[in-house]
């Protein structure tokens, strides 16, 4: 059935491929200098779409087999200034000239690179962060991974190592359908399209064929949301129609019985190109380094976009994402005292177990209208349903691990079903007040969350008698039944719902010719939570005030102030609420664009406190509030872009520190943590097309999150390292990725005391990808 339904989408994709190929279309022509020297190894694509290459030794370029359509052509040059053209309507041979002008200003930005160009750095941010402002003026360390960075590591989900691409990111351990990213010692949410989706147990991490960029916003970043841990969040922007017709079919195999397919289409459904669409898709069957974990996921995501007119737009997306695995849990591993003291793919699980199935969906409508030049307003509506119906691993912990390896594996029952309802309008604008210049946000969130779980059920499948045992397995002879015979809304043990109301104001107030910038801004937000049946009820004004200097013409010094609360549910003995955990950071750096903006570097050194976190009282039933004052601190360093020619590069550095008042560490986070990728696009002619790259992945004084562990962990340290190999032209993308080269045991875990637990990474393994665009 699985195979059948991949063949499908596998038809599709080459069937959509002989419907949209055509020949005989193209644009060609000569770049010279302004003096008609002719311009080699100049950059020529279209804008927002994968066409692209490079002029020989005449100057000479040429795109070929085009779609019938609409183009912008842009062309680069270190040392002159960008040229774009009109727009160019294509249905035969066009030819261009293009004579380039000394002295170049800043590269425009293009989401989708051509073969050859390595585009890992973005100017500016999305819509949906919000920001009229130029990344390297913005008063915080907002770092973008962008399309080709995702392309070149080949990763499938948010669970694959996403995080090394920003420094002090990473993921603590997961339960297989969510990905839980700390940064600066913090949980950070996760936002799709400028809105919060976190959940206590999702959302359901996006399958990359979504993603056109991932935005990692540090710090409380109040002009997005005040509520929440102090650490940042990460922003997934998805695909959406871009006016331009173009498609893409990929096929991926590799270790693992790997099997992917995606496509991508996009175009006009009218000849006035008001009506545009975009369809993507993709389906996986993959296995894992432990037995019993094969996966299945689908995933498809159809939207539109109408243009009503020059000013004014409206953009619909929905999206359903299924995923469908053995045992939630399956990856933990428990021993006595000893990490990887057994085989890495040894597991817990068994055949008879599971399995679990996830579906989510997701719709999204967006109005976007331009009052004039200067001001713009903003609406979306977003609905997320997600369904949960499995089980998931765990041990009795009463019994624990015995040194002969002898322990109780216990499974319990995993239904739940979540749904959220999420708006906002805000207003973006620029004005002047005699010699100041304004660029105003304001306007309002709000949202409903609702999650209901049935965690009731639970039953030990293994006995005191006849327990498991680590060093000598045995297969399951009966499988645990739960009951669902009444629905999951009578049976649901666990509730927790929460809504909120907030507004939001900032002005960043522009001095002496805008190379001074003052930001200041607030939010007020009202928020209701339910918890178990303990409630909370807050109204809560967060401040922020920022400054961003230009010292020249590229490089910016920063330094902001901005607060986060945290609600807190029940209350005390005597009846008093709690009050909501606040948080405070002071943080401040340097941003420097280097080769007219082809690569970056952000530095900066943040110290964040936490107050007021609840403790058990002497009265065990109730819990008290003391101040806690949880400090993070910490120094981090981010460069990416294009160093040297064909050479691109993502490195960033971190060192975080976690404590208590008492000097005590705090789970959550590694002390140091660097990553590397490097990506060289052979720029000889013989060799044009091909491309190297290695990265690495290095933490250490790793403290994981561990409820039971007191932040105490005696982890090694981890390092890792992968490698590819591709080829390229305007139509064909070949990749080879090779990941953890060194065949390293690489593992995440905690000692509890009286047994450990740890969850293992595979060991070498490969991707192979193959691409084709049309």
């Amino acid at each position: 059935m699985q195979t059948k339904k991949l063949t499908t989408l596998l038809a599709i994709a080459f069937l959509s491929f002989s419907m949209f190929s055509q020949q005989g279309n193209s644009i060609s022509g000569k770049v010279t200098d302004q003096n008609g020297k002719p311009l080699s190894n100049a950059n020529v694509y279209l804008k927002n779409t994968n066409y692209g290459t490079s002029t020989n030794e005449e100057g000479a370029y040429s795109l070929t087999n085009l779609i019938n359509g609409n183009y912008v052509l842009v062309v680069s040059e270190m040392g002159y200034k960008t040229f774009t053209s009109q727009q160019l309507e294509v249905s035969g041979a066009v030819n261009l000239n293009v004579r380039l002008q000394e002295d170049i200003s800043a590269l425009d930005d293009v989401v989708i690179s051509g073969a050859g160009k390595i585009e890992y750095v973005e100017r500016n941010p999305s819509s949906s962060l919000r920001l009229q402002q130029e990344l390297n003026k913005i008063p915080q360390n907002i770092q973008v991974i962008s399309a080709d960075v995702i392309e070149d590591q080949q990763s499938i989900s948010m669970m694959e190592n996403i995080t090394r691409n920003v420094s002090g990111a990473t993921m603590i351990e997961h339960w297989g359908n969510f990905a839980r990213i700390n940064m600066r010692g913090f949980r950070i949410p996760p936002f799709r399209n400028g809105q919060n989706v976190l959940s206590p147990w999702g959302p359901l991490a996006e399958d990359m064929a979504l993603v056109e960029r991932i935005e990692v916003v540090k710090g409380p970043s109040a002009f997005m949301l005040s509520s929440g841990e102090p650490g940042g969040l990460y922003n997934v922007v998805t695909k959406k129609p871009t006016g331009v017709s173009h498609g893409e079919v990929g096929l991926m195999t590799g270790s693992y019985n790997t099997l992917r397919a995606t496509l991508d289409l996009e175009g006009k459904l009218t000849d006035d190109n008001k009506l545009q669409y975009r369809f993507v898709g993709a389906g996986t069957t993959q296995e894992a380094h432990r037995a019993f974990e094969e996966q299945n996921r689908y995933t498809l995501a159809p939207s539109v976009k109408y243009l009503i007119d020059d000013k004014t737009s409206v953009t619909a997306q929905y999206t359903y994402q299924y995923y469908k695995t053995r045992l939630i849990g399956s990856a933990y591993v428990f021993a006595p005292s000893e990490y990887a003291s057994l085989d890495r793919d040894f597991t817990l699980s068994d055949p008879k177990l599971g399995p679990a199935i996830m579906k989510e969906h997701y719709g999204l409508v967006n109005f976007e209208h331009k009052l004039d030049d200067n001001w713009k307003v903003n609406a979306q509506l977003a609905y997320l349903n997600y369904n949960h119906s499995g089980s998931s691993l765990w041990l009795n912990s009463q019994f624990g691990v015995k040194e002969n390896g002898d322990l109780i594996r216990r499974i319990g029952i995993w239904d739940a079903e979540e749904e959220k309802k999420l708006g906002q309008v805000f207003v973006n604008g620029k004005a002047r007040t005699g010699g100041i210049s304004h660029i105003i946000l304001g306007g309002l969130d709000f949202g409903k969350n609702e999650y209901i779980a049935d965690w009731s059920q639970a039953i030990d499948i293994d006995t005191e008698e006849n327990p498991f045992n680590i060093y000598n397995p045995q297969p399951l002879t009966v499988a645990p039944v739960f009951d669902r015979s009444i629905p999951l809304t009578q049976r649901a043990g666990g509730f927790l719902s929460s809504d909120y109301l907030a507004y939001y104001f900032q002005d960043e107030l522009g001095f002496f010719n805008d190379d001074l910038r003052l930001t200041l801004a607030g939010r007020y937000t009202e928020m209701r939570t339910n918890s178990y049946g303990s409630t909370s009820s807050d109204n809560v004004f967060t401040p922020r005030v920022a400054a961003s200097y230009s010292i020249l013409d590229k490089l910016s010094a920063y330094a902001m102030y901005d607060q986060s609360f945290l609600p807190t549910q029940g209350a005390s003995e005597d009846g008093n609420a709690f009050d909501p955990v606040t948080a405070e950071d002071v943080e401040g750096g340097l941003k420097y664009e280097f080769g007219n903006g082809k690569w970056n570097v952000a530095a900066g050194y943040f110290n964040i406190t936490k107050d007021k976190i609840l403790v058990p009282g002497e009265n065990p039933n109730f819990s008290v509030q003391v101040d806690s004052d949880i400090t993070s601190r910490g120094f981090e360093f981010d460069l990416r872009g294009e160093v040297l020619r064909g050479l691109g590069v993502v490195l960033n550095y971190a060192f975080t520190n976690v404590e208590d008042k008492n000097g005590n560490k705090i789970v959550g986070f590694s002390k140091h943590i660097t990553n590397g990728w490097f990506n060289y696009q052979f720029q000889e002619r013989q060799l044009r097309g091909f491309g190297v790259s290695l990265g690495y992945q290095y933490l250490a004084d790793r403290s994981t999150w561990a409820w039971g562990a007191d932040g105490e962990t005696d982890l090694p340290d981890y390092f890792r390292m992968d490698g590819a190999l591709s080829w390229e032209n305007n139509r064909f993308r070949v990749a080879l990725n090779l990941n953890n080269i060194l065949n390293e045991y690489l593992y995440s875990g905690a000692n509890y005391g009286s047994y450990i637990y740890w969850q293992s990474e595979p060991g070498r393994n490969f991707r192979l990808s193959l691409n084709y665009k049309f």
